[in-house]
């Protein structure tokens, strides 16, 4: 089982591929590596991929953490422990805010970035902030229903409820706690890397705007709206992400 010590925690990941450009998958609140399984997959193919679970996810040990910058250092770590100078950060959602920090704090060590279904500010209605705490089973199906496109399939909503429910109410309410503290907005046009802005068209969780406003305001950045896909768009459209990223590595190997 491949784990790195990170700040004396055991940090769970998986890879594929040993050759080429390192790519990092980093999934959002209440998640795990598991959102990019298809995803590391494919990109295995033409670079050194890896998704890992962050603190208190997973597989990895607890606790979790508060802020998008105490996520930001275990990546960080991550990125040591693996030997890798730099590498293209991929993140969904509150993982788009780890990437987007870890942009703005350490440029040298991003050659890349692709945002998935996130923004420059993640608020989070007070519904579910409170409602993870105080009535975690019935905010899972909520938090499920905004997460995928209309008409979701039955069979797989209980599957992601629970898989939302893996991860304990604590570490969840950490991760929309430190959703909801980060604000970009005005630190965008520091970000020099190249990148990636992806979201599906039926996202309500991070509406489209919200990626028109990182696309337009990243000084080096293009945007992909995939069709029939919501927040979750890598686990709704995967052939449709993993085209679009696999490009966007052929692209960065060009620079």
């Amino acid at each position: 089982m491949p784990l790195a010590q990170i700040a004396g925690q055991n940090i769970y990941y998986i890879e594929h591929g040993k050759q080429g450009t390192p790519i990092v998958f980093v999934h959002g609140a209440g998640a795990s590596h598991l959102v990019w399984g298809l995803q590391v997959r494919a990109l295995g193919e033409v670079a050194r991929a890896v998704a890992l679970d962050l603190p208190g996810h997973g597989r990895s040990d607890p606790p979790g953490r508060t802020s998008v910058d105490a996520y930001r250092d275990v990546v960080l770590g991550l990125l040591d422990a693996l030997g890798f100078e730099r590498a293209v950060i991929v993140g969904h959602s509150m993982g788009g805010a780890i990437a987007q920090t870890l942009a703005l704090s350490h440029p040298d060590r991003v050659a890349g970035l692709s945002l998935v279904g996130t923004g420059a500010r993640l608020r989070v209605l007070p519904a579910i902030l409170d409602g993870v705490l105080n009535d975690f089973e019935n905010i899972a199906g909520l938090v499920v229903e905004y997460s995928y496109a209309p008409d979701l399939d039955p069979e797989f909503r209980k599957r992601a409820e629970d898989e939302f429910r893996a991860c304990p109410a604590a570490v969840t309410h950490g991760d929309f706690s430190a959703c909801n503290q980060f604000d970009a907005m005005t630190r965008l046009a520091e970000i020099r890397a190249p990148a990636l802005v992806v979201c599906g068209r039926e996202d309500r969780l991070t509406p489209t705007k919200y990626s028109v406003y990182l696309a337009t305001n990243l000084p080096h950045a293009y945007l992909v709206l995939i069709d029939h896909a919501g927040h979750s768009v890598m686990i709704e459209q995967p052939d449709e992400v993993n085209k679009t990223l696999i490009d966007f590595i052929a692209f960065l190997n060009t620079l």
